[in-house]
């Protein structure tokens, strides 16, 4: 990248669960699949990158990725164990549409780039630096005010639902600081979403009064005895250490390792029957015809594409023996390698969020062979319901 070059970094994490509640359940009519995410995703990125390539609506990208969570364990957990351990499981029918978005940004020609034990937000927060230290300018897709500390004149984000632009005045007019001490901010007010634990008793407006005050955090807890509400004084000395603890867990990494390079992510013209295949495969009828038309491909010309569906434990979708339009699961299995084994016979999988991983067995003898028990630490002995659906942390299931 160069100066004059302009990066796009979609939040493709935020967007996945944007899209699963703003669209309605919606099941593949060929096979039941559940594709609402999936749908509400490619609408999405469609839009997004037709007005990134209209030169007439504003900026235009030179370069394009989209960032995923690769999953709910980061180095964060190491420092914290409490660390979004209030969330709950992610909705059952959202959990196979995961790797489905993934191979959906592969067709729309755009990288897909998720790293092991860190979130989307740190990738995003490398590779803005990154650019910004080439004097590229960058816009980072989402609202999420975790973002927000990487602001400055260069690095801007965009909230795509309101239409609305995010840069330093904005942030300053939403929290009361500039980006550069929204971490000391978050660090005092926590965050209940990923249940960083703060300071109790300190919101936005008090957390922006005291920074206003004494400048950052380092010197508000140096000099907490200086503050004149005896409670806030008490409430503050008490939990420095907490403070602390948050701001680590706050600050976005900006030396995140990476595997692909800024260069790769240069901005190409759609790959049309590419993206049409995947759409025919997902089944999304009108956006096939929109993309269609747009991209000059005779979509009735272009064939279904293959797409593997990948879960914790996973099921490829293969064309059926009958050459229909459906898909017909093949069981496989993911190894302590983590490579993909076909088991030669049908997974139960289980569904539980607080299975350990390795810990699904197959049903005692007389049981129903189309559940699997599933041993926890809260209940020795559970089955399954649903042998089809897996949670992503239970990634060792053995085969039956």
């Amino acid at each position: 990248m160069k100066k004059g070059d302009h990066l796009f970094l979609v939040d493709g994490s935020g967007f996945i669960f944007r899209a699963f509640h703003a669209i309605p359940p919606l099941n593949r009519k060929s096979d039941g699949l559940p594709v609402n995410a999936v749908s509400g995703f490619c609408n999405m990125l469609w839009k997004l990158l037709t007005d990134a390539r209209d030169t007439s609506v504003g900026v235009t990208p030179t370069h394009f990725a989209v960032i995923f969570d690769y999953s709910s364990k980061t180095f964060r957990n190491e420092l914290y164990d409490q660390y979004k351990a209030n969330r709950s499981a992610p909705p059952e029918d959202l959990i196979p549409q995961f790797g489905l978005i993934r191979h959906a940004t592969r067709a729309f020609n755009l990288p897909c780039i998720e790293k092991e034990g860190f979130e989307a937000d740190d990738l995003i927060a490398t590779y803005a630096r990154m650019a910004e230290a080439t004097g590229a300018d960058v816009t980072i897709i989402s609202s999420d005010k975790d973002l927000m500390q990487l602001v400055t004149a260069n690095v801007s984000m965009y909230d795509s639902m309101k239409d609305k632009r995010i840069s330093i005045p904005e942030v300053i007019e939403k929290w009361g600081v500039p980006p550069e001490k929204m971490i000391d901010l978050q660090a005092m007010t926590g965050d209940s979403t990923d249940n960083v634990p703060g300071i109790p008793g300190i919101g936005p407006k008090t957390a922006a009064q005291l920074l206003e005050e004494f400048g950052d955090l380092d010197t508000l807890l140096a000099r907490a005895s200086e503050i004149k509400q005896q409670k806030r004084r008490e409430n503050i000395i008490a939990n420095t250490e907490l403070a602390k603890l948050s701001r680590q867990l706050v600050t976005l990494k900006t030396d995140t390792p990476i595997d692909v390079p800024l260069d790769d992510f240069e901005l190409h013209a759609q790959d049309g029957p590419k993206l049409v295949a995947f759409l025919k495969a997902m089944e999304f009828t009108t956006l096939t015809r929109r993309v269609a038309a747009a991209t000059e491909t005779d979509a009735d010309a272009v064939d279904v594409a293959s797409v593997p569906r990948r879960m914790g434990c996973a099921g490829a979708w293969t064309r059926s023996r009958q050459g229909r339009r459906g898909f017909a699961i093949r069981p496989v299995l993911r190894d302590i390698t983590g490579a993909w084994k076909c088991c030669g016979s049908r997974v139960f999988l289980c569904r539980n969020p607080r299975c350990r991983p390795g810990s699904c067995d197959t049903a005692e003898s007389g049981a129903d062979p189309s559940r699997t028990l599933c041993h926890r630490q809260d209940r020795p002995q559970r089955l399954c319901d649903d042998p089809r659906s897996c949670h992503a942390r239970c990634l060792d299931c053995r085969c039956p």
